[in-house]
Protein backbone atom coordinates (compact mmCIF):
# COMPACT_ATOMS: atom_id res chain seq x y z
CA UNK A 1 0.00 0.00 0.00
CA UNK A 2 1.07 3.50 -1.18
CA UNK A 3 1.57 5.62 2.29
CA UNK A 4 -0.65 8.27 1.32
CA UNK A 5 -2.87 10.44 4.12
CA UNK A 6 -5.98 8.70 2.23
CA UNK A 7 -4.50 5.55 2.63
CA UNK A 8 -3.48 6.13 6.29
CA UNK A 9 -6.80 7.31 7.09
CA UNK A 10 -8.22 4.43 5.85
CA UNK A 11 -5.83 2.45 7.98
CA UNK A 12 -6.80 4.13 10.85
CA UNK A 13 -10.32 3.49 10.13
CA UNK A 14 -9.94 -0.19 10.11
CA UNK A 15 -7.54 -0.31 12.96
CA UNK A 16 -10.47 1.69 15.04
CA UNK A 17 -13.03 -1.05 13.99
CA UNK A 18 -10.65 -3.81 15.26
CA UNK A 19 -10.18 -2.02 18.20
CA UNK A 20 -13.93 -1.44 18.71
CA UNK A 21 -15.06 -4.50 18.28
CA UNK A 22 -12.23 -5.51 21.12
CA UNK A 23 -14.05 -2.86 23.40
CA UNK A 24 -17.61 -4.06 22.57
CA UNK A 25 -16.11 -7.89 23.21
CA UNK A 26 -19.15 -10.62 23.34
CA UNK A 27 -18.71 -11.75 26.47
CA UNK A 28 -20.68 -10.99 29.44
CA UNK A 29 -21.33 -7.48 31.32
CA UNK A 30 -18.31 -6.21 33.07
CA UNK A 31 -17.96 -7.70 36.36
CA UNK A 32 -17.20 -4.04 37.78
CA UNK A 33 -20.90 -2.53 37.03
CA UNK A 34 -22.60 -4.90 39.52
CA UNK A 35 -20.45 -3.20 42.64
CA UNK A 36 -19.42 -0.04 41.50
CA UNK A 37 -21.37 3.05 40.32
CA UNK A 38 -20.17 5.08 37.64
CA UNK A 39 -20.16 9.33 37.57
CA UNK A 40 -19.33 11.97 34.95
CA UNK A 41 -16.12 14.23 36.01
CA UNK A 42 -16.18 17.76 34.54
CA UNK A 43 -12.77 18.91 35.67
CA UNK A 44 -9.27 17.50 37.58
CA UNK A 45 -11.18 16.30 40.24
CA UNK A 46 -14.48 16.16 41.89
CA UNK A 47 -15.67 16.39 45.85
CA UNK A 48 -18.17 13.56 47.26
CA UNK A 49 -19.46 15.42 50.29
CA UNK A 50 -22.41 14.59 50.11
CA UNK A 51 -21.87 11.09 50.33
CA UNK A 52 -22.38 11.85 54.09
CA UNK A 53 -26.27 12.68 53.71
CA UNK A 54 -28.25 10.38 52.12
CA UNK A 55 -31.48 11.55 50.84
CA UNK A 56 -34.55 10.57 52.66
CA UNK A 57 -38.26 11.68 52.97
CA UNK A 58 -40.08 13.03 55.64
CA UNK A 59 -43.68 13.95 56.60
CA UNK A 60 -43.99 17.93 55.62
CA UNK A 61 -45.23 19.55 58.22
CA UNK A 62 -44.34 23.11 58.38
CA UNK A 63 -41.34 25.16 56.17
CA UNK A 64 -39.08 22.16 54.33
CA UNK A 65 -36.44 20.96 55.90
CA UNK A 66 -32.93 22.18 54.08
CA UNK A 67 -30.24 19.77 53.47
CA UNK A 68 -26.88 21.25 52.90
CA UNK A 69 -24.55 19.24 51.03
CA UNK A 70 -21.13 18.84 53.50
CA UNK A 71 -18.99 20.98 53.38
CA UNK A 72 -16.07 18.37 54.39
CA UNK A 73 -14.37 17.52 51.57
CA UNK A 74 -14.01 13.40 50.11
CA UNK A 75 -12.19 14.00 46.33
CA UNK A 76 -11.44 11.75 43.71
CA UNK A 77 -8.60 12.90 41.60
CA UNK A 78 -8.59 12.03 37.84
CA UNK A 79 -5.83 10.26 36.60
CA UNK A 80 -4.23 9.63 32.74
CA UNK A 81 -4.08 6.14 31.11
CA UNK A 82 -3.29 5.40 27.66
CA UNK A 83 -1.67 2.51 25.38
CA UNK A 84 0.03 3.37 21.90
CA UNK A 85 0.89 0.78 19.01
CA UNK A 86 3.77 1.98 16.63
CA UNK A 87 3.43 0.66 13.35
CA UNK A 88 6.59 0.18 10.74
CA UNK A 89 6.27 2.24 7.82
CA UNK A 90 7.95 -1.25 5.54
CA UNK A 91 4.68 -2.93 7.20
CA UNK A 92 2.46 -0.71 5.34
CA UNK A 93 4.27 -0.83 2.15
CA UNK A 94 4.22 -4.64 1.91
CA UNK A 95 0.89 -4.57 2.68
CA UNK A 96 1.23 -6.57 6.25
CA UNK A 97 -0.34 -3.98 8.31
CA UNK A 98 -3.28 -7.09 8.69
CA UNK A 99 -1.04 -8.34 11.56
CA UNK A 100 -1.68 -5.16 13.85
CA UNK A 101 -5.55 -5.73 13.72
CA UNK A 102 -5.49 -8.43 16.72
CA UNK A 103 -3.05 -6.01 18.34
CA UNK A 104 -5.86 -3.69 18.47
CA UNK A 105 -8.56 -5.76 18.99
CA UNK A 106 -6.85 -6.70 22.34
CA UNK A 107 -6.15 -3.26 22.99
CA UNK A 108 -10.31 -2.87 22.93
CA UNK A 109 -10.35 -5.63 25.30
CA UNK A 110 -7.37 -3.82 27.88
CA UNK A 111 -9.67 -0.90 27.79
CA UNK A 112 -12.86 -2.76 28.09
CA UNK A 113 -11.49 -4.21 31.43
CA UNK A 114 -9.95 -0.90 32.61
CA UNK A 115 -12.11 -0.53 35.49
CA UNK A 116 -12.17 -4.02 36.61
CA UNK A 117 -8.52 -3.00 37.54
CA UNK A 118 -8.92 0.33 39.12
CA UNK A 119 -12.44 -0.61 41.77
CA UNK A 120 -11.22 -4.32 42.59
CA UNK A 121 -8.32 -3.42 44.46
CA UNK A 122 -10.87 -1.03 46.45
CA UNK A 123 -12.46 -3.95 48.30
CA UNK A 124 -9.14 -6.21 48.57
CA UNK A 125 -7.82 -2.95 50.13
CA UNK A 126 -10.57 -1.56 52.17
CA UNK A 127 -9.74 -3.31 55.34
CA UNK A 128 -6.83 -0.95 56.52
CA UNK A 129 -4.86 -0.51 53.76
CA UNK A 130 -3.37 3.23 53.53
CA UNK A 131 -5.16 4.15 50.67
CA UNK A 132 -8.59 2.79 52.19
CA UNK A 133 -10.06 5.63 53.61
CA UNK A 134 -13.68 6.36 52.60
CA UNK A 135 -15.59 9.54 53.56
CA UNK A 136 -15.97 9.24 57.21
CA UNK A 137 -12.18 9.13 57.42
CA UNK A 138 -12.64 5.24 58.82
CA UNK A 139 -11.20 2.41 56.66
CA UNK A 140 -13.79 1.74 54.24
CA UNK A 141 -14.58 -1.66 56.11
CA UNK A 142 -14.49 -0.54 59.71
CA UNK A 143 -16.37 -1.47 62.64
CA UNK A 144 -17.01 1.67 64.11
CA UNK A 145 -18.10 4.01 61.40
CA UNK A 146 -19.94 6.93 63.10
CA UNK A 147 -23.51 8.01 62.47
CA UNK A 148 -25.88 10.34 64.28
CA UNK A 149 -29.33 8.74 65.36
CA UNK A 150 -32.46 10.60 66.04
CA UNK A 151 -31.83 12.22 69.22
CA UNK A 152 -28.48 13.48 68.07
CA UNK A 153 -26.55 11.32 69.66
CA UNK A 154 -23.08 9.95 67.85
CA UNK A 155 -22.95 6.42 67.44
CA UNK A 156 -21.22 3.89 65.34
CA UNK A 157 -21.92 0.76 62.95
CA UNK A 158 -19.88 -2.19 61.67
CA UNK A 159 -19.80 -3.42 57.87
CA UNK A 160 -17.03 -5.47 58.53
CA UNK A 161 -16.23 -8.60 61.65
CA UNK A 162 -12.53 -9.06 60.91
CA UNK A 163 -10.80 -12.17 59.67
CA UNK A 164 -7.69 -13.07 58.36
CA UNK A 165 -8.76 -15.74 55.76
CA UNK A 166 -9.60 -14.65 52.39
CA UNK A 167 -12.02 -11.75 52.06
CA UNK A 168 -15.53 -12.22 50.71
CA UNK A 169 -18.19 -9.27 50.33
CA UNK A 170 -22.01 -9.15 50.79
CA UNK A 171 -23.78 -6.01 49.14
CA UNK A 172 -27.09 -4.80 47.75
CA UNK A 173 -26.18 -4.03 44.02
CA UNK A 174 -29.93 -3.04 42.98
CA UNK A 175 -29.16 0.51 44.48
CA UNK A 176 -28.05 3.38 43.03
CA UNK A 177 -25.88 4.01 46.19
CA UNK A 178 -22.50 1.69 45.56
CA UNK A 179 -19.81 0.79 47.78
CA UNK A 180 -17.44 2.00 44.80
CA UNK A 181 -17.25 4.57 42.16
CA UNK A 182 -15.85 4.57 38.47
CA UNK A 183 -15.22 8.49 37.65
CA UNK A 184 -15.03 9.07 33.85
CA UNK A 185 -13.41 12.50 33.06
CA UNK A 186 -12.41 11.46 29.12
CA UNK A 187 -13.67 8.00 28.10
CA UNK A 188 -11.01 5.69 25.55
CA UNK A 189 -13.22 5.56 22.75
CA UNK A 190 -11.53 5.69 19.94
CA UNK A 191 -7.86 5.26 18.51
CA UNK A 192 -6.01 8.66 17.52
CA UNK A 193 -3.08 8.72 15.13
CA UNK A 194 0.22 10.24 14.19
CA UNK A 195 0.46 9.16 11.23
CA UNK A 196 1.80 12.47 9.13
CA UNK A 197 4.65 11.41 6.46
CA UNK A 198 6.90 13.94 7.67
CA UNK A 199 6.64 13.55 11.31
CA UNK A 200 9.97 13.04 13.44
CA UNK A 201 9.10 9.74 14.32
CA UNK A 202 8.64 7.98 10.62
CA UNK A 203 11.56 10.20 9.55
CA UNK A 204 14.18 8.63 12.31
CA UNK A 205 12.21 5.47 12.91
CA UNK A 206 10.08 4.57 10.30
CA UNK A 207 7.27 4.78 12.63
CA UNK A 208 3.76 5.61 12.78
CA UNK A 209 1.94 5.84 15.66
CA UNK A 210 -1.72 4.76 16.81
CA UNK A 211 -2.84 5.01 20.42
CA UNK A 212 -5.73 5.05 22.99
CA UNK A 213 -5.80 7.29 26.11
CA UNK A 214 -8.80 7.95 29.15
CA UNK A 215 -8.82 10.07 31.75
CA UNK A 216 -10.58 8.22 35.06
CA UNK A 217 -10.16 6.97 38.76
CA UNK A 218 -11.75 5.04 41.22
CA UNK A 219 -12.68 5.30 45.09
CA UNK A 220 -15.06 4.70 47.48
CA UNK A 221 -18.21 4.97 47.53
CA UNK A 222 -21.53 4.33 50.21
CA UNK A 223 -19.66 1.82 53.16
CA UNK A 224 -23.66 1.22 54.12
CA UNK A 225 -24.23 -1.02 51.14
CA UNK A 226 -21.69 -3.21 51.34
CA UNK A 227 -20.70 -5.85 53.87
CA UNK A 228 -16.37 -7.61 53.74
CA UNK A 229 -15.67 -10.21 55.81
CA UNK A 230 -12.13 -12.35 56.45
CA UNK A 231 -13.84 -14.50 58.58
CA UNK A 232 -14.81 -18.39 57.16
CA UNK A 233 -17.84 -18.19 54.83
CA UNK A 234 -20.33 -19.95 57.01
CA UNK A 235 -23.84 -19.53 57.26
CA UNK A 236 -23.32 -18.19 61.04
CA UNK A 237 -21.30 -15.49 59.35
CA UNK A 238 -23.57 -14.55 56.30
CA UNK A 239 -26.45 -14.62 58.57
CA UNK A 240 -24.29 -11.43 60.43
CA UNK A 241 -22.97 -9.91 56.95
CA UNK A 242 -27.16 -9.68 56.11
CA UNK A 243 -28.40 -8.34 59.14
CA UNK A 244 -25.51 -5.65 60.03
CA UNK A 245 -26.49 -4.21 56.66
CA UNK A 246 -30.28 -4.59 57.24
CA UNK A 247 -29.22 -2.73 60.07
CA UNK A 248 -27.17 0.30 58.36
CA UNK A 249 -28.56 3.67 59.35
CA UNK A 250 -28.00 6.98 57.99
CA UNK A 251 -27.88 10.78 59.85
CA UNK A 252 -31.05 11.12 61.81
CA UNK A 253 -31.25 7.26 62.47
CA UNK A 254 -32.96 6.31 59.85
CA UNK A 255 -32.99 2.52 58.22
CA UNK A 256 -31.37 2.76 55.12
CA UNK A 257 -33.22 -0.35 53.88
CA UNK A 258 -30.43 -2.37 52.34
CA UNK A 259 -31.57 -5.67 51.19
CA UNK A 260 -28.11 -7.94 49.99
CA UNK A 261 -28.46 -9.80 47.16
CA UNK A 262 -25.26 -10.24 46.38
CA UNK A 263 -22.47 -12.12 47.52
CA UNK A 264 -18.66 -11.83 46.02
CA UNK A 265 -15.96 -14.04 46.17
CA UNK A 266 -12.50 -14.94 44.96
CA UNK A 267 -12.21 -18.21 43.17
CA UNK A 268 -10.63 -19.75 46.59
CA UNK A 269 -14.46 -18.97 47.94
CA UNK A 270 -16.16 -20.30 45.01
CA UNK A 271 -17.43 -23.75 46.08
CA UNK A 272 -18.25 -22.76 49.81
CA UNK A 273 -20.14 -19.77 48.43
CA UNK A 274 -22.47 -21.73 45.85
CA UNK A 275 -22.75 -24.79 48.78
CA UNK A 276 -24.19 -21.83 51.03
CA UNK A 277 -26.87 -20.45 48.69
CA UNK A 278 -27.77 -23.40 46.49
CA UNK A 279 -31.01 -24.96 46.97
CA UNK A 280 -30.88 -28.11 49.05
CA UNK A 281 -32.99 -31.08 48.08
CA UNK A 282 -33.97 -31.83 52.04
CA UNK A 283 -34.87 -28.27 52.11
CA UNK A 284 -32.31 -28.01 55.06
CA UNK A 285 -30.26 -24.73 53.71
CA UNK A 286 -32.20 -21.45 55.02
CA UNK A 287 -30.23 -19.26 52.53
CA UNK A 288 -31.15 -20.95 49.92
CA UNK A 289 -32.04 -18.00 46.85
CA UNK A 290 -31.03 -15.23 49.07
CA UNK A 291 -28.10 -13.76 47.06
CA UNK A 292 -26.43 -14.57 43.45
CA UNK A 293 -22.59 -15.11 43.92
CA UNK A 294 -20.10 -13.61 41.76
CA UNK A 295 -16.41 -15.17 41.13
CA UNK A 296 -14.27 -12.73 40.56
CA UNK A 297 -10.78 -13.15 38.99
CA UNK A 298 -9.82 -9.85 40.00
CA UNK A 299 -9.92 -10.72 43.66
CA UNK A 300 -7.78 -13.72 43.57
Amino acid sequence: MEVTGANLAMLHQGFNARFRRGLIGDQAEPQWKRMAMRTESVTAEENYGWINSLPGMREWLGDRQLNQLSREKYAIVNRDFEETVTVDRNDILDDRYGIYGARFEAIGEAVRAHPDELVWPLLKDGFGDTHGLCFDGQYFFDLDHPYVDAAGVERTQANTDGGAGDAWFLLDSRRMAKPVIFQVRKPASDIVMMTDPHDEAVFMRREFRFGVDCRDAAGYGFYQTCWGSKQALTGANYQKGRQALAEMRKDGGRPLGVVPNLLIVPPSLEGAARKLVKKDLDGGNEWHGTADVLVSPWLA
